[in-house]
């Protein structure tokens, strides 16, 4: 699934997001949605989540 349309993303789903700090890399972070922060219904560069453990990214790959 498109991690760039929020309504692929719910509270409970497993994703893999890039942090701010990790762009560059791309290094991804695993884990599960907290609170979908992106309000738009789309969005280029993936909708912003807070996982789990207070991890703020934006969704690369829907796991889940």
């Amino acid at each position: 699934m498109d991690g760039t349309i929020r309504e692929n993303i719910k509270q409970g789903t497993k994703v893999r997001v890039v942090q701010k700090q990790d762009q560059r890399s791309g290094k991804l972070t695993e884990g599960v949605v907290l609170k979908v922060l992106t309000n738009s219904q789309t969005h280029p560069h993936g909708i912003k989540v807070m996982l789990e453990g207070g991890v703020v990214g934006r969704v690369k790959e829907i796991l889940s």
